[in-house]
């Protein structure tokens, strides 16, 4: 019941903060832009509204989850707001969990209005096909795989925002989205440093690709928007082993986060 109860609190917290508002609002004007965009070049106008709509569900999904991930739980801290939390029957973990799961909310919902958003402008644009144009596409206008790539998106975005919770539990707000951003872009670039040691004549070097490859997230394997975009199938197993691998990788996140947060002195 706690834990719901800071859940819901966060939830309202994020809501009441003008920068997600500010990015849902861009995130949709320029899913609204892409149309404009998509007009001017002749028989790619789906692929490049599709392109560029779930490029933008994620990159501003990844800005909400960095920018307000990084500040729950410091700004508590920081406003000390947490000596009056934690002298109340409320234990540390369900803090951070609490924290950590209104921030999922805010994801959620905000992620689901940028997906109708999406889904209305591809509609506006069928509305106004011929037939011809509609038998053209590789794939259908309101592709239903669509929501697959938003699904895994989400996910991402869940693994981003327990990485931002990960390290504000012990960091300062400016390093923690540093971090985080750092881990982002690194999640891309995972299997490469997997053969890290076959392009550098240092064993050390190539040992330490190794192991960073072990431990960040293989965040590329979530991004499946090339595949929706033309077409291509994306099954239900890849989905269920991707995400499997990405709710593992949250757990891991949280209990550190719970374990460092727990240990930690206020005074």
């Amino acid at each position: 019941m706690t834990l719901w109860w800071i859940a819901i609190n966060g939830f309202r917290e994020a809501v009441r903060d003008k920068v997600m508002y500010s990015l849902v609002a861009f995130a949709i004007l320029l899913i609204l832009a892409s149309y404009v965009i998509a007009q001017l070049t002749a028989g790619q106008d789906a692929k490049i509204l599709k392109d560029l709509g779930l490029s933008s569900i994620a990159v501003f999904g990844l800005f909400m989850a960095i920018f307000i991930g990084i500040g729950l739980v410091s700004k508590e801290v920081e406003r000390r707001s947490i000596y009056a939390l934690l002298a109340k029957p409320v234990r540390r973990s369900d803090l951070v969990l609490g924290k950590y799961f209104g921030l999922v909310l805010t994801l959620v919902v905000n992620v689901a209005v940028m997906t109708v958003a999406l889904y209305a402008v591809l509609a506006y644009l069928g509305f106004h096909e011929t037939e011809n144009e509609k038998l053209a596409h590789e794939a259908a206008l309101l592709d239903p795989a669509l929501i697959k790539a938003v699904a895994l998106t989400l996910v991402q975005l869940m693994i981003v925002t327990a990485t931002a919770i990960f390290f504000s539990t012990f960091s300062t707000p400016i390093l923690s989205a540093a971090l985080t951003f750092g881990v982002y872009v690194a999640g891309f670039f995972s299997t490469d440093l997997r053969n890290f040691d076959q392009v550098v004549a240092s064993p050390v070097v190539g040992a330490l690709a190794r192991g960073l490859y072990h431990v960040l997230p293989n965040l590329s394997s979530f991004d499946v928007t090339e595949q929706v975009v033309h077409g291509m199938q994306v099954s239900w197993k890849y989905m269920a082993v991707t995400m499997a691998y990405g709710f593992m990788y949250i757990a891991i996140l949280l209990i550190m986060s719970v374990t460092i947060f727990s240990r930690r002195d206020f005074k």
